[in-house]
């Protein structure tokens, strides 16, 4: 079942932004039924006073706050901004310096975030590129960039893609899976057309290295058919789809999780991951944060780790100890590490003292029992029956119908190391975004980015005011930039940002019949 109109309108409320602009945004929208309660919008933002253009920014020695290791910022102090242009003038270039304050965060100061030194407004990037190495020959950073991605002026153009489920009407079910093998990348569009989806989005963020992990495999909490399969990377958003997506709610979540050996106990902190790597950290224990950092690889020295039997590849090998379970949970064997997950059972490995825990208690024939808790911030036990999943990332975007992202505290930003996620939250960016409007329906939403002057993308305040355009009451960001894939009738109706084309992905949100 298929209908479509096509409208065009212009409201400034829809369109990220527009407050910069003298002229209201031009949106032109294309509404069509994919199924009864399943909608799917797709939208064209232009902004006709937008002219963006290619510029040399300066970038700012900077030292990471956590790893001590030198880095680069793409603003900084006042007078680093003033001794920067100076030395630009005397080299007879002609900066300009610019006052950049923070965005609309919950849990971020409200005033100046730093200041920035450019060079130059050019109509191609090759043009920029030929100023970059007078920059340099001063003894300075440069970085050729387009202003299209700044939140400082409006964007010229945004692509949307809009999907609407009322499960009021709708008689199928939305979940997240990772399509049965949680240490496998695949694309949103083959799991759809696998699936006979109607309409699939990417999900939470995943390993992409060998170096982080194994690839495919969650860094923040999963859960497929009820069960968990990856764990929170601390305090973090989540999408949970109750009853096969007919009772959805957005919560940060957190797990615990407990192996018990009699009257023994020891805690599990990774579910099918590589002990002793913890990607976006956020775990008890992790060097060189406990909290939530995004894309940083903490360590664990004493880790204990679970594999289930949705783990489809060889097991991580290394100093330490294993027990293989039975549906039963009692011990099969026990050795060192590596091997197989076998069907229905599961994987112990433990590194450190986890290791000697397990060695000691880990005896065939032994019981050693698993017990997962997933709460919310209210301290709410969440409980996970077949028809559930749960998909994560972060940050919370729209809380209670208002603008609420905490960029920092879910480690996506941090207020005292600009050269840490400037670019990610703070410019536009391919994004894919869930959430839950009024009347109970799923909002999922792909803007596509970095395709300067056919699709800029969203910033993180973009994202949610946008959202909220869209009457969500909650609202998250998911994985984005060159994962953002929305697919429907399994094919890809956006345009993803890689040059290789659609990116395989670890889990994902289908919408089926």
């Amino acid at each position: 079942m298929a209908s479509a109109v096509a409208l065009t309108f212009i409201n400034p409320w829809l369109v990220p932004g527009t407050a910069q602009a003298a002229t209201p945004a031009q949106v032109h929208w294309t509404t069509r039924t994919v199924a009864p309660g399943v909608e799917l919008r797709t939208g064209v933002i232009q902004q006709p006073d937008a002219k963006p253009t290619w510029t040399v920014t300066v970038q700012a020695p900077a030292v990471n706050r956590l790893t001590g290791a030198p880095a680069f910022a793409p603003l900084s102090t006042r007078s680093w901004a003033d001794e920067t242009a100076r030395r630009l003038r005397d080299a007879g270039l002609e900066p300009r310096v610019e006052e950049i304050r923070w965005p609309e965060y919950a849990d971020t100061p409200q005033d100046t975030m730093g200041w920035r030194v450019r060079v130059g407004s050019y109509a191609t990037s090759a043009e920029a590129q030929r100023t970059s190495p007078k920059v340099t020959a001063t003894g300075l950073q440069p970085a050729v960039e387009w202003t299209g991605y700044d939140s400082q002026q409006p964007a010229g153009r945004e692509s949307v893609h809009v999907a609407v489920i009322d499960p009021a009407a709708f008689t199928g079910t939305v979940e997240s899976t990772h399509n049965g093998n949680v240490a496998d990348r695949e694309t949103t569009s083959s799991v759809a057309a696998k699936t006979g989806s109607l309409v699939g989005v990417n999900g939470g963020f995943f390993i992409t290295s060998d170096a982080d992990g194994v690839q495919g495999t969650m860094a923040g909490i999963g859960a497929y058919d009820g069960e968990l399969q990856s764990m929170a990377a601390g305090s973090r958003a989540a999408l949970i789809l109750g009853d096969g997506g007919r009772r959805a709610r957005i919560a940060d979540l957190t797990t615990t999780v407990t192996a018990r050996a009699g009257s023994a106990t020891y805690a599990v902190e990774g579910i099918n991951r590589v002990p002793g790597k913890v990607r976006n950290c956020g775990r008890p224990g992790a060097t060189p944060t406990d909290l939530p950092r995004q894309d940083l690889t903490c360590s664990k020295t004493d880790d204990l780790v679970r594999f289930t039997p949705s783990f489809h590849t060889d097991l991580p090998t290394g100093p330490g100890a294993q027990v293989v379970l039975d549906a039963d949970h009692r011990v099969v064997s026990a050795g060192p590490r590596g091997g197989e997950v076998p069907p229905g059972g599961s994987v112990l490995q433990g590194i450190g003292n986890a290791a000697d825990w397990l060695t000691a208690h880990g005896r065939p024939g032994a019981e050693i029992a698993v017990q997962d808790v997933v709460r919310d911030t209210a301290g709410q036990r969440v409980e996970l029956g077949p028809d559930d999943s749960i998909v994560s990332a972060a940050p919370t975007l729209v809380e209670d119908g208002r603008t609420a992202i905490d960029a920092a505290t879910e480690g996506m930003l941090d207020p005292r190391d600009l050269s840490f996620g400037y670019a990610w939250s703070n410019g536009r960016q391919p994004r894919t975004m869930a959430g839950i409007d009024k009347r109970g329906r799923l909002l999922l939403v792909t803007v596509d980015g970095r395709q300067p002057g056919v699709s800029e993308g969203f910033t993180l305040a973009e994202g949610a005011e946008f959202m909220r355009s869209l009457g969500a009451e909650q609202a998250l960001n998911l994985d984005g930039g060159g994962s953002s894939t929305m697919a429907v009738d399994g094919r890809l109706v956006n345009t993803p940002s890689d040059a290789a084309g659609e990116r395989p992905v670890g889990d994902t949100v289908q919408v089926r019949r």
